[in-house]
C-alpha cells in the first residue's frame, strides 16, 4: 500500500513538474535577430527598419500569444555577405533566435538563406528585392517587394505615354539586373525601342560617365534603378550633366526617389515619374496615421518603403504567432504566414501561399510639391500585382 501510494505521489509530482516546465517553455521570450545596415552607404535603410520595428511594438505591445518579443539588432554594414552570414550564424547558435529578419540588399539575404534552412528558422525578408530570394530557402517569407514587381508597371506606363525610346541604367547586382530585364521585355513587347543597357558598379559608383552615354544616345527617357540611398547622387548628376535640358526624361523605380531622402534630393526630383508599392503621400487614413506617428517618434524623419517592409514584417510575425498560439517552431510559423492577407499602410497586401512572396498594389507616381515638401503623388495603379518573375 505504501509503495503504491508513493508511486502515485511521485507520478503526480512528475506531472506537476512537467506542466511547470511546459509553462516556462511557453513563456520563453521569442527572440528576433534583426540584421540591417546601421552603418556604411546603406545606413538609411537600417535606420528606417529599426524605427519601424520599434514603432510597431510601441503600438502593439511587446507580448503576443503569451510570448514576449525581443529584438536583437545587428549592424552588418550592408556590403559584405560574409559578415551577414556570420552574424546570422551567431544569432542562431549563440543567441538562440527563433526568427531572422531584415536584410538590406540581395547578396546579404542570399548569404543568410542557408543558415535559415539549416536551423529551420523563419527568415522575414523586409527589404532585399531580387525575385528569386524566396527560392533560396523554404523558410523565407518576404514582406517588402521585388524589383520585377515594381518595374513591369513602369515599362507598360512608359510605352503608353509617348515614350518611344529608352536607355536603361541600373546598379550591377541582382535587383538591378531584374529591373533591366523586366523593363526591356515589357517595354519592347509594347513597341518601345531600347537604345542601350548600362550597368554601374554597386560599390563606389561614379554615375557621370554613364549619364554622358545616355545623353549621347538621345533617348526619349532613361529608366533608372539604384538602391535606396543612391538616388540623390543620380538625380544631381542627371541635372548637372544637362540631360533634362537636352529633353531626356527620367523615369525610375521608387528606390531612386526614396521618401527618406526626398528633402535632400530637392527640386531635382520634381516631375520625375516612378513606380513603387509605397509613398509617404499615400492618401489612406491608415497611412496618414502611420506617417504622423513615425515622424513624431523619429524627429521629423519621413518613413520610406523600407520602413513599411519592416512594419508589415512585424505585422506578419505577430499574426502568425497568434495563429500558432505562440508556437515558434519554424515550419509552423512559416505555414501560418502563407496566404495571410491584411490592409497595410501601403494598401491591401497578401502572401502568396505558393511562393511566400508578397502580392500588392503598384502605384505610378509623380514627384510634386505638396505642403512645403516634395512627395511622390500617386496617379495610377495596378492592383493585386504578383512578382512577374524574370526570364
Amino acid at each position: 500500500m505504501n509503495t503504491t501510494r508513493r508511486t502515485i505521489l511521485l507520478g503526480a509530482a512528475a506531472l506537476s513538474a512537467g506542466l511547470a516546465a511546459g509553462s516556462v517553455h511557453a513563456a520563453e521570450p521569442l527572440k528576433v535577430g534583426l540584421i540591417v545596415p546601421m552603418s556604411g552607404p546603406f545606413a538609411s535603410t537600417g535606420r528606417q527598419v529599426d524605427a519601424a520595428v520599434k514603432l510597431f511594438m510601441q503600438q502593439n505591445g511587446s507580448t503576443v500569444a503569451g510570448r514576449q518579443v525581443q529584438i536583437i539588432l545587428k549592424d552588418d554594414g550592408g556590403v559584405s555577405p560574409d559578415v551577414t552570414k556570420r552574424i546570422a550564424q551567431e544569432l542562431v547558435a549563440r543567441d538562440k533566435v527563433q526568427v531572422l529578419a531584415g536584410f538590406g540588399l540581395t547578396p546579404l539575404a542570399f548569404a543568410a538563406a542557408p543558415v535559415a534552412t539549416q536551423a529551420k528558422v523563419p527568415m522575414i525578408v523586409m527589404n532585399a528585392a531580387t525575385s528569386v530570394i524566396p527560392q533560396r530557402s523554404p523558410y523565407i517569407v518576404r514582406s517588402g517587394f521585388t524589383l520585377a514587381q515594381v518595374t513591369a508597371p513602369m515599362a507598360q506606363w512608359a510605352a503608353k505615354n509617348n515614350i518611344k525610346s529608352v536607355v536603361t541604367f541600373v546598379s550591377d547586382y541582382g535587383p538591378g539586373i531584374d529591373a533591366e530585364k523586366v523593363f526591356v521585355k515589357d517595354f519592347t513587347k509594347a513597341g518601345g525601342k531600347i537604345l542601350a543597357t548600362l550597368r554601374a558598379p554597386l560599390r563606389n559608383p561614379d554615375y557621370a560617365p554613364f549619364l554622358a552615354r545616355v545623353k549621347d544616345a538621345k533617348p526619349d527617357a532613361v529608366f533608372v534603378f539604384v538602391p535606396s540611398g543612391e538616388g540623390a547622387a543620380v538625380l544631381k548628376q542627371f541635372t548637372d550633366r544637362g540631360l533634362a535640358a537636352a529633353g531626356v526624361r527620367l523615369i525610375a523605380t521608387g528606390d531612386v526617389l526614396d521618401d527618406d531622402l526626398m528633402p535632400s534630393i530637392g527640386n531635382a526630383a520634381l516631375g520625375v515619374v516612378s513606380s513603387h508599392h509605397y509613398s509617404a503621400a499615400h492618401p489612406s487614413p491608415e497611412n496618414k496615421a502611420f506617417v504622423a506617428a513615425f515622424t513624431k517618434a523619429n524627429k521629423g524623419m519621413r518613413p520610406n518603403f523600407h520602413a513599411v517592409g519592416a512594419y508589415d514584417g512585424m505585422q506578419m510575425l505577430y499574426a502568425a504567432l497568434k495563429k500558432t498560439n505562440g508556437d515558434s517552431t519554424g515550419p509552423k510559423l512559416v505555414e501560418a504566414m502563407k496566404g495571410m492577407a491584411w490592409n497595410s499602410v501601403r494598401g491591401p497586401v497578401s502572401i502568396d501561399p505558393a511562393t511566400r512572396d508578397i502580392v500588392q498594389t503598384v502605384y505610378i507616381r509623380k514627384a510634386e510639391q505638396v505642403d512645403g515638401g516634395i512627395y511622390n503623388v500617386e496617379f495610377d495603379k495596378v492592383e493585386k500585382f504578383k512578382d512577374p518573375g524574370v526570364e
